[in-house]
């Protein structure tokens, strides 16, 4: 029963997770005609940049602009809730590669204007939505802009909130909407990426699970998930920079690393000042296991970041934190360590990450046998907060020293 629930988390937060929208250039012939705006546009160059203010502002004047118009509202949601994401260092894929992001100890550092403003911002797009509905129930672009509110609400209860139960039912429910947007028009590119994801996830599930969610009517095939997120990255008009994100996503997950880059290479080629882009490259090279070539690509970032203006926004914790991976994969303890530390006391650095950083910091110093440099990170992540998954971790290392395998 307990790998039952645990892999229902895992689905969950994968679909919650990646039914997200983003944007791209390229303008289908079947989308809402908001989405080809000039302003929103522009607010996409910004949302790209990782400016998030500035986008932010853009997508404000465009909400009033058009007042209630669901879709209107549901590209301020976005543009507030990824914002909010990335302050909390919750849009470095690294976190979501693997299941621990579910199963681990995580310290909710929620921010409550933000969650407010997200959640008004999301019941106003849905009442939006379903007044437009009960004078049409075929409006297209009404039901797409629900099903899309309803997958970034779902993404905030699960990223920060770790409510899975409430944000797999959102999930399902996105999905319905936008299968029946599917289904009303075949190539509204855009509403593939969700049910996409969700034909991927659950065609991913171990048979004897598919077996008993098949019971219940849910199936779904990883073959057809990647077509439709091929065909939203390919014609999404605000679907095709996150349909290639989760594509890469799934990619890493599958240990496709060299296809993952080629994905990811695209991207940072598109948007060159995207902080997270350039960061995802490198972590993917990591993963692949050219170690050299990850820890170059680190030390460039972190280069890049330090020029005044280069990108508008960079967590340059998150490439610290990954140098030291890179760096420890190859012996260099006393390296890696200090790359660690870096990352820790990053002034962009979240908590969590903070405390995951001291940690594999302290584990590096005790390999190099410098065993009190280790006791103060460990140290350290105790008096950032002592219920944490990091804390029990580093608990245990201050009575037995690190010793790797």
């Amino acid at each position: 029963m307990k790998t039952v629930l645990g892999r229902k988390r895992a689905i969950a937060s994968t679909l919650v997770l990646l039914c997200t929208s983003a944007a791209s250039q390229a303008a289908p012939t079947h989308t809402n005609p908001l989405n080809r705006d000039p302003l929103v546009r522009e607010a996409y160059d910004h949302f790209y940049q990782l400016d998030y203010p500035g986008a932010v502002q853009r997508f404000e004047q465009f909400h009033l602009q058009h007042p209630g118009d669901p879709q209107a509202t549901t590209l301020l949601l976005n543009a507030v809730l990824f914002q909010d994401l990335y302050k909390l260092d919750l849009l470095d894929t690294t976190f979501y590669s693997n299941d621990s992001f579910v199963t681990g100890k995580r310290p909710n550092n929620e921010d409550p204007k933000a969650r407010d403003r997200i959640f008004t911002l999301a019941d106003e797009a849905i009442r939006e939505a379903d007044w437009r509905l009960s004078q049409n129930p075929n409006d297209i672009d009404a039901l797409f802009a629900r099903g899309w509110t309803r997958s970034l609400k779902a993404t905030y209860l699960a990223m920060v909130e770790r409510g899975y139960a409430s944000g797999l039912h959102l999930s399902i429910q996105a999905k319905d909407d936008h299968q029946r947007v599917l289904q009303l028009d075949p190539d509204y590119a855009d509403a593939k990426l969700v049910f996409g994801v969700y034909q991927y996830v659950v065609g991913s599930l171990p048979l004897p699970f598919k077996i008993l969610i098949g019971v219940a009517g849910i199936s779904g095939s990883k073959s057809h998930g990647m077509e439709l997120l091929q065909d939203a990255a390919d014609h999404g008009a605000i679907t095709s920079v996150e349909a290639r994100t989760t594509i890469a996503l799934f990619l890493r997950r599958e240990g496709k690393y060299q296809q993952a880059i080629q994905v990811v290479s695209s991207l940072k080629n598109q948007y060159p000042r995207d902080f997270l882009f350039c960061l995802e490259e490198a972590n993917l090279r990591k993963d692949s296991g050219g170690a050299n070539d990850a820890a170059a690509a680190y030390r460039a970032l972190i280069e890049q970041a330090s020029k005044p203006g280069y990108f508008p926004s960079a967590h340059v914790d998150l490439a610290y934190y990954g140098l030291g991976q890179s760096l420890h994969s190859q012996h260099h303890d006393n390296e890696a360590a200090q790359a660690y530390e870096q990352a820790a006391w990053s002034p962009t650095a979240g908590v969590e990450l903070k405390r995951r950083s001291l940690v594999a910091a302290g584990n590096s110093r005790d390999i190099a046998g410098a065993r009190q440099q280790a006791i103060q990170d460990y140290q350290a992540v105790l008096q950032s907060g002592s219920d944490s998954e990091q804390a029990d971790i580093a608990r245990h290392y201050l009575n037995h020293p690190y010793q790797q395998d």
